[in-house]
């Protein structure tokens, strides 16, 4: 499979990139993923974009389609990664659909898994939740979801006995795009504020302990 078109912001100093992609039905430069980005960016972080096929063939012919099988999803997440530098270079991540798919390759497969809006059930359905490879999963990973999300709430999230490795910053009054109601006071911005200092404060961590391996190898060289 040839690589996607990645759409990168942020200089290239980073120690990590944080590859995001995409949701079902919003390509890779939606106002969700670009305030994400810019935010981001702002803080000092390099992100990469892409969009799997089938987004990037709408974008091409403007016809809707849906989402690729599965197999196609992971190889082209795959792709990016190697894309990228690897997995010691990249942490996985994205918005439902594409975190989703980031989470199935993360483990061996990246430093980090960063998710928002995790599709951990159907709405209406959380007595048939996707986490099956989550309750495995030894990568240190974050997950930032609103509270009203009808793919996942505090209540229903609780119940799925998810291991400690996973980090779960809950946005108050979220719904899947992390925007609470108008009555609560809260913007949108400020939730996305909320979110995106969540993620800046994992990322550091993840930073924080690729560097500290590479002076322990140097120190092991040394000797």
């Amino acid at each position: 499979m040839s690589p996607p078109a990645l759409l990168i912001d942020g200089g290239p100093s980073a120690a990590v990139t944080l590859a995001l992609a995409h949701g079902a039905g919003a390509p890779m430069d939606s106002p969700f993923m670009t305030a994400i980005t810019d935010r981001l960016v702002e803080r000092g972080h390099r992100v990469a974009r892409f969009e799997f096929p089938y987004m990037a063939a709408r974008r091409t012919t403007g016809t809707k389609r849906p989402p690729d099988r599965q197999p196609v999803l992971l190889a082209t997440w795959r792709t990016v990664i190697d894309t990228l530098g690897g997995p010691r270079a990249v942490v996985v991540g994205g918005k439902s659909l594409g975190g989703r798919m980031a989470s199935m390759v993360a483990d061996g497969g990246a430093r980090g898994l960063v998710c928002l809006g995790y599709p951990f059930h159907a709405p209406a359905q959380p007595d048939k939740p996707r986490i099956d490879h989550l309750r495995t999963l030894t990568l240190p990973a974050l997950i930032v979801q609103g509270t009203r999300d009808p793919f996942g709430k505090p209540e229903e999230v609780a119940g799925y006995s998810l291991p400690p490795t996973i980090q779960i910053t809950w946005i108050t009054d979220g719904d899947h795009d992390l925007k609470p109601r108008k009555t609560t006071g809260r913007t949108h911005n400020q939730a996305l504020d909320e979110a995106v200092n969540a993620v800046d404060a994992y990322l550091r961590n993840v930073m924080e302990t690729a560097l500290s391996a590479v002076e322990n190898r140097l120190r092991v060289f040394d000797r």
